[in-house]
């Protein structure tokens, strides 16, 4: 198919637009044991928090706590036999790492910042009417679901849907198109026949006035 076929006239592959790096090879299934890994791992964590009754600040410190205990206890009994200490690599972060983390964060900070005190001024109604849009529709998910399972959700949406398109991208941009097609021929047929004749009696009125 042709780039005018494909949605939004677009002429890069769905790859690409993702970014065509590790990212998009997990979404896409390129990496598919990592892209396994991940939905396993994060199904059996859902599975810990929601059956379990553990909350994450729990369950992380019981982590932290056991993993401290066995490096402390391996250290010990390595020094008394002779043997050598538990192999962990130099934790350390460098100051480049360190400014360009802050340099990242507060760039958008500062982005966000901006676009909010445009918004309480009235300077940008489009962007008002958006975040108010997702925040009404991020409160409407928010009474049906919880947190974790939301999030959840929303990784196998991403884990899915990109791969599926891919796969049938041929069939659902021509279903869209032709789709996209109707409802502007709809709604042309609907100015001619209903918006038309409105025009035209308002028209008439203000000549009988």
């Amino acid at each position: 198919m042709g780039s005018s076929d494909r949605l939004f006239n677009r002429q890069r592959t769905v790859h690409q637009i993702l970014g065509g790096r590790l990212v998009a090879d997990v979404m896409l299934w390129r990496s598919k044991n990592l892209t396994v890994g991940i939905l396993v791992t994060t199904l059996a964590a859902w599975l810990v928090f929601e059956k379990s009754g553990y909350t994450l600040l729990s369950l992380v410190s019981s982590v932290l706590l056991l993993l401290l205990v066995i490096l402390f206890l391996w250290a010990k009994s390595a020094s008394i036999l002779n043997r050598p200490p538990p192999p962990l690599p130099d934790l350390y972060l460098s100051e480049e790492v360190v400014n360009d983390m802050v340099a990242f964060f507060r760039g958008r900070i500062n982005a966000l910042l901006s676009a909010s005190k445009d918004i309480a001024l009235g300077k940008d109604t489009v962007m008002f009417l958006k975040v108010a849009a997702y925040l009404g529709l991020i409160s409407v998910i928010g009474s049906l679901t919880d947190f974790l399972t939301l999030g959840y959700t929303s990784l196998v949406i991403v884990l899915t849907i990109p791969a599926l398109y891919e796969k049938h991208e041929d069939y659902i941009d021509r279903y869209v198109l032709t789709g996209c097609d109707k409802l502007q021929q709809f709604y042309v047929n609907f100015d001619i026949e209903c918006l038309g004749r409105v025009r035209k009696w308002i028209l008439e009125n203000k000549k009988l006035s």
